[in-house]
């Protein structure tokens, strides 16, 4: 046999074996028909290999042969182990929100969801796991499909499409008894699992666009908590770490908000262009040098594409929003650490002035000892008290606590008299840039609050001022001036009017919750039309299965010899079209349940506005400041 023969036999070998890989393939990753759909052709008409190429190869194959017997040898990893506990972990923080510990795990590939499943069988999970992939046909997913039809026989739930009636036969499972739902990429498109919070990427893609897709499949109209998302990550591997970062800090898939990483996913090109670049890293980078500086490269190509989108988010998202909610968005944990310590300073010098000798203070650290009780009629303990962590030798003091209760609610319900307070900035160790000009200055200060009754109750506080010269203090200098050091005296003047001063206040607080219904208004209609959309996508699907089967069904039908089996297949086939025009009449129905939620919100909003308002001046005061 002459060389050239014997070449072409090996390539015909190596080819059967390549589409038998890619068949084997197709059949673990679903996704495979779509990438090679995606993915344009990179190869060219080459040169005939040289002896030195074919030996080159062949060295390379039988390393491919020899990681392949040792990838089937392992049968634990470490990846696998871990599960457990970011299940466990999950599962806390599910329960710290009261939302159902219902977690679904994404994976790439069926052989590693079979795998996910042996090891949840050997738990505490046994009972309570459920696949789902594009086929389904593992023995418990029949036996919940054959349940699931027999139970809703007769009723519009089931359409006669074994798919889409499958899909929805899992969906309720997982929702009524499993805890944990296993599921390929098959899972991230066209269902609804609002009832759960918790989403394992057990297999991280590289394209943003698939995990925005799986998160939105729980992060949709109907969720009541958030989603927490546990991906799993190899630290070891210098690319991977990579690529989480800029999953992350990017695309904003894992802590942006209000819809965020839409903004900036569509900054971007096709999620498979990006997927491409990040699989060529991988392919070419040797060293973490490289893979440091190619990924260098790519961040910089994402700045170009993403930074004109996240700027535009940002305005939208941050700067729209009235200005107590802009100052939640903004804080950071030092800063909310900082506004936790001013309330307990704030609590604990309550604290001292009400308790007087009832109690004995320790001015190095937030600690007292409740020597008696002053509310007789509430059961306090008495002993030592402490703000802040909790510690075995003290009782824990927050605002919650009961005596912290009676003494808040002591304070804001005292009759208050009209005095002169002298506040001395002169002296005092805090420097307050806002209240220098006050200095050398009198006038009347009142502080009102206002109650506002609607759908819900509202408090707020109103600051009202002006010096005799006519100026009139914001509400920043007022709460300022009761942070330094003051003096009380009687006052020898009476109580001005400053009722025009709190109605103005009153107007702006209105006017602002007017604002926020009508922001609170838009929003919900965003996420009634966003559910519109998963519906209307839901039902696309199933049409489309319906018309894939009343084809096949057609095509089987034209080569049955009988004209009794022949009628029986149209029959059927006429049930299956009905019942695609039953979903196409469904289509309408969403959008009329749509129009009622609609109505149902505009009488919310209706309610909203039927608003009653009452204030009560808790106290007014004459003042100067030196």
């Amino acid at each position: 046999m002459s060389r050239k023969l014997s070449s072409k036999l090996k390539t015909d070998d190596r080819l059967k074996a390549a589409l038998q890989a890619r068949d084997e393939l197709a059949d673990d990753f679903e996704l495979l028909e779509e990438f090679e759909d995606e993915w344009p052709e990179e190869l060219d008409d080459e040169e005939p290999l040289s002896e030195e190429d074919i030996e080159t190869i062949q060295s390379e194959i039988s390393d491919l042969e020899a990681f392949r017997d040792l990838a089937v040898s392992i049968t634990e990893n470490a990846k696998g182990q871990s599960l457990l506990q970011a299940l466990d972990a999950g599962f806390a923080k599910a329960r710290s929100m009261e939302a159902p510990e219902k977690a679904i795990i994404f994976t790439e590939s069926r052989r590693t969801q079979d795998y996910l499943l042996r090891i949840l069988q050997e738990t505490r999970f046994a009972d309570q796991v459920v696949l789902f992939n594009g086929s389904n046909t593992d023995p418990k997913s029949r036996e919940i499909y054959a349940a699931w039809k027999e139970r809703h026989t007769g009723s519009d739930k089931v359409t006669g499409s074994r798919t889409a009636d499958m899909r929805s036969a899992l969906v309720d499972y997982f929702r009524d008894e499993a805890k944990i739902m296993i599921a390929t990429e098959a899972a991230a498109e066209g269902i609804n699992l609002q009832f759960c919070s918790l989403v394992v990427n057990f297999d991280l893609p590289w394209n943003p666009q698939r995990i925005e897709q799986r998160i939105g499949r729980c992060h949709s109209y109907g969720q009541k908590h958030d989603v927490v998302v546990i991906n799993f990550l190899n630290k070891s591997n210098a690319a991977d770490q990579r690529v989480y970062q800029l999953l992350d800090e990017k695309f904003q898939l894992f802590s942006g908000v209000f819809g965020a990483s839409d903004e900036v996913l569509g900054g971007i090109e096709s999620g498979i262009d990006f997927e491409k670049r990040i699989a060529g890293i991988y392919q070419h980078c040797r060293s973490p040098e490289e893979i440091q500086m190619e990924f260098n490269l790519l961040r910089e190509e994402l700045d170009d594409q993403i930074s004109e989108a996240m700027d535009q988010t940002r305005q939208q998202l941050l700067e729209n929003f009235d200005s107590e909610v802009h100052e939640k968005l903004k804080v950071n944990l030092q800063a909310s650490q900082e506004y936790l310590n001013r309330y307990e300073s704030l609590l604990l010098q309550l604290t001292r002035f009400k308790l007087g000798d009832a109690a004995l203070f320790n001015d190095k650290e937030p600690i007292f000892d409740l020597l008696s009780n002053p509310y007789p009629d509430q059961q306090i303990p008495l002993g030592r008290y402490k703000l802040g962590p909790a510690v075995d030798d003290a009782h824990i003091y927050r605002l919650g606590h009961p005596l912290a209760q009676c003494m808040v609610s002591s304070a804001a319900n005292a009759e208050l008299p009209f005095v002169h307070l002298t506040f001395d900035y002169s002296n005092c160790p805090l420097q307050v840039s806002i209240l220098k000009d006050l200095v050398g200055k009198s006038g009347q200060l009142s502080l009102t609050k206002l109650t506002i009754e609607s759908a819900e109750t509202q408090d707020h506080l109103i600051w009202s001022a002006h010096t005799n010269d006519g100026t009139i203090l914001d509400s920043e200098q007022c709460t300022r001036l009761f942070s330094i050091p003051a003096s009380t005296e009687a006052s020898n003047s009476h109580p001005s009017d400053l009722s025009e001063l709190t109605k103005t206040a009153s107007q702006v607080i209105l006017t602002q919750i007017a604002e926020q219904n009508a922001k609170y208004f838009d929003q919900e209609m965003d996420k009634l039309e966003g559910w519109a959309d998963d519906r209307k996508r839901s039902l696309e699907i199933q049409i489309k299965d319906l018309d894939v089967e009343i084809k096949t069904l057609k095509a089987e039908s034209r080569k049955l010899a009988k004209l009794e089996d022949k009628v029986k297949a149209q029959r059927h086939i006429k049930q299956l079209e009905q019942k695609r025009t039953d979903f196409r009449r469904e289509l309408f129905d969403a959008q009329d349940a749509i129009d009622q939620d609609k109505d149902g919100l505009l009488d919310d909003i209706e309610q909203r506005l039927k608003q009653t308002t009452q204030d009560q001046t808790l106290f007014q005061i004459a003042f100067s400041v030196t």
